[in-house]
């Protein structure tokens, strides 16, 4: 009699098993635990790269550049948040490589060109900050890791051309992104976090706090409307890669969200915020006004790198 093993009993195996590594990472809002079967789209994603024995390849459009906010983080370059965070992906990497040989890669899809007009942030830092990632990934050994940004794509164009030619290709219309935050409550909260993230890194407005709101909520739109684009754009040049995401993400949807490091808000990021070593020696993020009252700062190579309590 011929077995009844159907032949993808293994990929699906250790695709779950692979899932199983990701979900004590899992950033979300909905509520308890989830197990890998509520997740087929990313299964079935990790299936293929198991199939043909390859390393499965994530990519995370994340680390676009620091808030501009000097309340919220220590300056515009990357420190201890970022320095932990690729320490983070690059273990969970590691982990996948103990059950799965061929292993897996992060590509880090640096997005801070992609709107950095729109959240007020000089190019030139935007530069600083992804050439800055590349040499602490160089630094540090983290071999899984890379980083990918529109100049992988347009090159040494003008950077507004770039904005120009990504919007173009790839964003929603207004109307249609418009229509979704109405009818949809997750589109509505990421579109409530950004406002809320673009008012917060506004350091020097001169009128009245109606006035910010309504200039960062039109923002808003334009900002979701350069990630979706971001993000369709890393389809085309990544086409079979398993979709990560920093934002919450609801159980089963085509985009894993994953926590990067511990914070009291599910939005927090490290380039947001500034790192606070507790005195049991873990980790939290946090705005740098209140790290500073909580702890004392620490530098490293020259540069202020994040707080610690005691």
């Amino acid at each position: 009699m011929p077995p009844t093993t159907a032949p993808d009993t293994l990929p699906t195996r250790l695709s779950m098993a692979i899932l199983n590594l990701l979900l004590p990472h899992h950033r979300t809002t909905d509520p308890g635990p989830a197990s890998p079967e509520r997740f087929p789209h990313q299964l079935r994603q990790v299936a293929d790269f198991v199939r043909d024995d390859a390393p499965v390849t994530f990519t995370l459009p994340a680390f676009p550049c620091k808030s501009p906010n000097p309340a919220k983080v220590l300056g515009h370059l990357p420190d201890q948040g970022e320095r932990l965070s690729l320490g983070f992906l690059n273990t969970l990497c590691n982990e996948i490589e103990r059950i799965y040989p061929p292993g897996a890669r992060m590509v880090i899809c640096s997005d801070g060109h992609a709107f950095g007009d729109l959240i007020r942030v000089p190019d030139e830092q935007i530069d600083a900050y992804a050439d800055e990632l590349r040499t602490l990934i160089g630094q540090s050994g983290l071999t899984r890791l890379s980083v990918f940004d529109l100049r992988d794509v347009f090159g040494d164009l003008p950077h507004d051309t770039k904005r120009a030619h990504l919007h173009k290709s790839y964003a929603p219309t207004l109307d249609a992104l418009r229509a979704e935050v109405r009818a949809d409550a997750n589109t509505l909260a990421l579109y409530r976090g950004i406002t809320r993230f673009l008012v917060e890194d506004t350091a020097d407005h001169a009128g009245t706090r109606s006035a910010l709101q309504r200039e960062c909520r039109q923002r808003a739109y334009g900002v979701i409307q350069r990630s979706r684009a971001w993000g369709d754009l890393i389809a085309d040049h990544h086409p079979r890669s398993v979709r990560l995401s920093i934002h919450p993400q609801p159980v089963g949807a085509p985009k894993f969200g994953i926590r990067l490091l511990e914070a009291p808000d599910a939005w927090t990021t490290p380039w947001h915020s500034a790192a606070l070593r507790r005195t049991d020696g873990t980790w939290t993020l946090m705005p740098r006004a209140k790290a500073v009252e909580l702890g004392r700062l620490i530098g490293y190579d020259g540069r202020p790198s994040h707080f610690e309590q005691g």
